[in-house]
């Protein structure tokens, strides 16, 4: 499961020209579903997205997280964050989870990032969405579960 974290001043998805989610201050999470993702990868990249200090203290160092600055997270699935792009000129997305369990497993992600209490938005799962932006600083962070479960290799 993958994970990028982009630190906005705001930002908001519009779907069919209804704005369907926006913010404030705070994290758009663009998230990533494979084929191999499990609950527990949900768990740690939801831990991970609220407790990452990425937002300024009064030094400008990054020594705050949201959950320190109660900032606001906008959650947008994005399986195009699974894309191989190795061979030739077309990315393969074969290791994007089938829709129905991406969707599954994005609604317990969603459901873990409740837990700490900031307010949490989404765009439309499956849905053509625009997604607009104003990243801070710039700061963009790729998170990737695999860093704390990587997969089991083969003899």
């Amino acid at each position: 499961m993958k994970a990028l974290l982009q630190r906005v001043s705001k930002a908001s998805v519009t779907v069919e020209g209804q704005v369907v989610g926006h913010i404030g201050r705070g994290l758009v999470v663009f998230v990533g579903i494979s084929r191999q993702d499990r609950e527990r990868d949900a768990q740690y990249l939801a831990e991970k997205t609220v407790n990452l200090r990425l937002f300024s203290d009064r030094e400008g160092k990054f020594n705050l997280s949201a959950l320190d600055t109660r900032g606001d997270l906008l959650v947008v699935s994005q399986f195009t964050l699974l894309a191989d792009a190795k061979k030739g000129r077309r990315p393969s997305f074969t290791e994007a989870a089938p829709p129905g369990e991406a969707e599954a497993l994005f609604e317990r992600f969603l459901a873990f990032l409740r837990t700490s209490g900031l307010k949490v938005e989404t765009g439309r799962f499956q849905q053509h969405m625009l997604v607009e932006i104003h990243n801070e600083g710039p700061v963009t962070i790729l998170l990737d579960s695999k860093d704390k479960y990587p997969e089991p290799r083969s003899p």
